[in-house]
């Protein structure tokens, strides 16, 4: 039986994921930019937070992986870690321009670990939200609404950025990650799929005690 997916799922998937991992695209793509209007000659450096980034990203994925499937609180770890995503992109965008790159290499840490460390626990949330549709199907529309966003975020924060600055191209992104945050802590928890599978589980466990207790009765007469 094929099981079409509910609009209030669809919103409350794609478009905080694609939110968030297509803020972290445009950051990505244009962050050898931002360093150098304020850091002339620090090429070297840019590609170093980058790898910074890359580096903090694998952390956050591994650690908001294992957290999920230890605690299984979806919408609370998802929540938690957009609303520090977002945080994290303020803090980058009012500090990037101080002077210090060593500030710089903290806080673009601290943006890749929270972002990057998203989108497992962005990935898993959609598909408990679509359950019982196939996970192929939920990963894929995600994946597709990151690659939509992450266009559409790069180049709008490009011309932002050539026409009013870096600040104010960071501060578009930091709009659109408070408006998936909004989004996010609206939706339901979405446990849908762990709610089936152990009403089955509980259901078969009974279903067997019940079984026993009628053969033993039976041996019994």
């Amino acid at each position: 039986k094929y099981y079409m997916f509910p609009i209030g799922c669809i919103s409350l998937c794609l478009f905080p994921t694609g939110l968030n991992v297509g803020c972290f695209y445009a950051v990505g793509t244009l962050l050898n930019r931002m360093i150098i209007e304020y850091y002339p000659g620090e090429e070297l450096n840019a590609g170093r937070i980058g790898l910074t980034i890359v580096i903090a990203g694998m952390v956050g994925s591994l650690i908001c992986g294992i957290w999920l499937d230890r605690t299984k609180t979806y919408k609370q770890t998802t929540l938690a870690v957009y609303l520090m995503s977002f945080v994290g992109m303020l803090v980058y965008a009012f500090t990037l321009s101080l002077g210090h790159l060593w500030v710089v290499f903290l806080t673009a840490g601290a943006l890749g670990f929270f972002m990057t460390g998203y989108l497992p626990l962005g990935f898993e949330f959609g598909v408990e939200l679509t359950y019982p549709e196939c996970e192929g199907t939920s990963s894929g529309l995600l994946n597709c609404s990151a690659q939509v966003f992450g266009i559409i975020f790069t180049i709008c924060q490009g011309k932002i950025i050539d026409n009013y600055g870096t600040l104010a191209g960071n501060i578009f992104l930091c709009v659109f990650l408070f408006i998936g945050s909004v989004l996010t802590d609206r939706g339901r928890n979405g446990l849908k799929g762990m709610s089936t599978v152990k009403h089955r589980s509980q259901t078969h466990s009974t279903e067997g005690r019940v079984s026993a207790g009628f053969h033993s009765s039976l041996v019994l007469d």
